[in-house]
């Protein structure tokens, strides 16, 4: 082995000192987001440690010791003129805003589940077994609920929907429509709230996250004609459906192809699949990236060893790809595969028998 270059090393230690300190602010993060701190401060309203402790109702000197290290991550200001502290309105988007499009808070539940479950993901490496979804820590069912819906606000009615041919005009009309995999409702509400004429049935292996689904129609007062049931992606009942959904959850299912299969069967003649999924490009070396590195490692953690835990394990993994998908949809019989749009994150595909 050659002789190591100081200066590479020294830039590389640089590097990871900063991946550490990204990774235990991450806990920091949480809990500023469990006790509401970076809610009491969404009005960006200049606050002492004891201003903020008193908002929220937790002592001081534990606030000085959060607050000073969301000021040295960037991620709150310190004015030392004043001692005060605030968000900016960036800030507060990311870390208070529920409805924001930029909220974040969602990924750093998911973060904790992985941190969480390694032990249960290291066994997985050893057995080769997988490790089911539903095996995970309560945070990952959270988060991914409140990672995903900030792109679906943002995108799924303005841009997804209607770059499907015809689909936006038959939902305003009134369509059949199932959302497979759909966690706790969250695009299936989003959806029925938007086309108050059409059907929409969400399906989940998850029962918990059916259960939840259920109580979030009922607050978002659309329980007449949004229902949940508790189905695998191969299992899920009802014929005719005008357009068949599955949001960012493919790459997880042990036989896609299957599933794929029992979409065609469901479907209507003129009937769409739509498939949303992690945006990845073809091979590895395009995929080396930020986007790359966040898929990647949830891929490892999650979305693999929850695949590899069910029948046929084909193990597509969140980064996946165009090409890979597209096989998926063909050998399930379909024969029409668009990818009709995209975002940072997302790929969208319109699939047609």
């Amino acid at each position: 082995m050659r002789e190591p270059d100081m200066q590479k090393l020294d830039a590389f230690v640089n590097r990871l000192l900063g991946d550490i300190g990204a990774a235990t602010s991450g806990a920091l993060v949480i809990l500023g987001d469990h006790l509401g701190l970076f809610k009491a401060m969404a009005d960006g309203e200049p606050l002492t440690a004891a201003e903020l402790a008193g908002r929220v109702g937790v002592k001081e000197r534990y606030v000085r010791e959060w607050l000073s290290a969301q000021a040295a991550s960037d991620y709150i200001i310190y004015d030392e003129r004043t001692d005060r502290f605030s968000l900016t309105p960036e800030q507060a988007m990311v870390f208070a805003q529920e409805d924001s499009p930029a909220f974040f808070m969602g990924a750093y539940d998911m973060i904790q589940s992985m941190w969480m479950d390694e032990p249960k993901v290291a066994e997985a490496f050893r057995t080769g077994k997988g490790l089911g979804w539903h095996e995970h820590s309560l945070c990952l069912f959270r988060g991914t609920e409140r990672f995903f819906r900030p792109g679906y606000n943002k995108h799924l009615i303005d841009e997804w929907i209607p770059a499907l041919k015809g689909m936006k005009e038959k939902l305003e009309r009134g369509a059949r429509v199932a959302d497979i995999g759909c966690g706790h409702g969250a695009s299936t509400i989003l959806m029925a709230r938007a086309y108050p004429e059409s059907k929409f049935h969400g399906f989940d292996y998850h029962g918990p996250s059916v259960e939840r689904a259920r109580e979030a129609a009922k607050e978002a007062g659309v329980s007449d004609r949004v229902t949940f049931e508790q189905a695998p992606a191969n299992q899920f009942a009802g014929q005719g459906y005008d357009l068949v959904a599955m949001f960012d959850c493919l790459h997880d299912m042990g036989d896609p192809v299957g599933a794929g299969r029992h979409v065609r069967e469901t479907l209507a003649p003129d009937g769409i699949w739509m498939i949303v999924e992690p945006f990845a490009h073809d091979t590895l070396k395009e995929n080396l990236n930020p986007v790359g590195r966040v898929y990647y490692s949830a891929s490892t953690m999650i979305c693999t060893p929850a695949s590899l835990s069910q029948d046929v394990g084909l193990g597509l993994g969140a980064q996946a790809g165009e090409m890979k998908l597209r096989k998926v949809a063909m050998d399930a019989g379909f024969h029409h595969f668009r990818r009709a749009t995209e975002t940072p994150f997302n790929m969208v595909f319109e699939v047609q028998a």
